[in-house]
């Protein structure tokens, strides 16, 4: 656990879940850059303070020593949430202290101060600014911050173009601060997002279907190349399995099992709000009449039952926000062993290097190679079919 020292007090912060074993902060200079900002230039905080994208708590475990009336934070992240919690918790705040919303509620109607973590998705920044857009007022305090590497001309320009005139601080250890004043008389133009496309006419199943991606979802705009490929190697014959789509994205490869199985139980999992709510909308539209599935947002499988599914598909991430790791996949591939009933199977595409099939060997026994081209590969790990490692 490490500790952030601000002008408020010092606060001791985790990333959600918690490993010891994890080097990784719950903060960075961008979060350390604007607290002292806000501090230096003696910002009214007594007001309705509303911080989005705040990764893991940070921002909004520090300024709940200023009580402000109304403290909320915005997110898109449900292991984000949970970390905020734990903070929150760990700091003393008492529960009611901030007000967690995701990225799919109803922000605010009055914004005193607007706090921005700068997303890594342009497209989660832009729908954010626009749904914020009508709570801001002449008076707001508008304040974004991120690395430097993470903050473009493109991204100066939606703050300026939604919000009002935008200026960039000199930048401290690598990370910047955007002051925006804003401008209610501005012409913004309607909210682009959701985004709709067409699926490509080579995939099976699902090829011409036109499907939504709810802003910040990966390849909002289009079907990403290691999906495609997933789409021509899926398992057939299924009956009625019941099948986890883990870390769903807009739900195109639960989908394409939906339509070609119409006995199979299906279940689509994300920890990402924006994700989730794009795969419901995607299935209500094209799984067909009467047709239910599950819709979890969490960590990752955590509210299955052990020993409960069947199968389970599975594009993993191989990035937690802008640190590059196996971590997530790790755990997916971990907790995909826990939900399978035994003789069920977890299958996995992925970027050819990652090496995804010596972990699975490690956590199931065995793995079975059943696609590949020059960059991706599909595998397959079968419950029992090894002998798994313990721990």
């Amino acid at each position: 656990m490490n500790r952030l020292t601000t002008s408020w007090g010092t606060f001791p912060l985790t990333r959600f879940p918690e490993d010891p074993r994890d080097a990784l902060r719950a903060w960075d200079a961008s979060d350390e850059y604007l607290l002292r900002h806000l501090a230096e230039a003696e910002t009214d905080l007594s007001g309705t303070v509303a911080v989005v994208g705040d990764r893991w708590g940070a921002l909004v475990t520090a300024l709940a020593a200023r009580h402000p009336a109304e403290l909320v934070q915005i997110g898109d992240s449900y292991l984000g949430r949970r970390a905020t919690a734990a903070n929150l918790a760990r700091s003393g705040a008492a529960p009611e202290a901030v007000r967690l919303l995701t990225t799919q509620d109803f922000p605010p109607a009055r914004v005193d101060v607007l706090l921005v973590r700068v997303p890594k998705s342009l497209g989660l920044l832009e729908d954010q600014l626009h749904r914020l857009a009508p709570a801001v007022h002449e008076g707001t305090v508008v304040v974004g911050t991120g690395m430097v590497k993470d903050i473009h001309t493109s991204t100066l320009r939606l703050f300026e173009r939604i919000l009002g005139p935008t200026r960039t601080s000199l930048a401290v250890k690598k990370a910047r601060l955007i002051h925006c004043t804003p401008d209610a008389s501005l012409d913004r133009g309607g909210n682009p997002w959701p985004y709709r496309y067409e699926l490509p006419a080579d995939v099976p199943v699902v090829a011409g279907r036109t499907v939504v991606n709810q802003a910040g979802v990966f390849c909002a705009d289009r079907l990403d190349i290691g999906t495609r490929f997933f789409l021509r190697h899926l398992p057939g014959n299924l009956g009625r399995a019941r099948v986890v789509d883990l870390g769903c994205g807009n739900g195109v490869v639960g989908l394409a099992v939906a339509l070609a199985e119409p006995d199979a139980e299906l279940v689509f999992a994300d920890e990402s709000y924006q994700a989730v709510a794009s795969a419901e909308e995607n299935f209500r539209a094209h799984g067909g009449a009467g047709r239910t599935a599950e819709f979890l947002v969490g960590d990752g499988m955590a509210d299955l039952a052990a020993e409960s599914m069947d199968l389970v598909l599975n594009n993993p991430p191989f990035h937690s926000h802008q640190a590059t790791t196996d971590r997530t996949a790790r755990r997916m591939f971990t907790d995909a062993r826990r939900v399978l009933r035994p003789g069920g199977e977890l299958w996995v595409v992925g970027n050819r290097h990652l090496g995804y099939h010596v972990t699975l060997r490690r956590i199931f026994g065995s793995c079975e190679v059943i696609a590949g081209d020059p960059k991706f590969v599909v595998l397959r790990a079968v419950k029992g079919a090894g002998r798994a490692a313990r721990g």
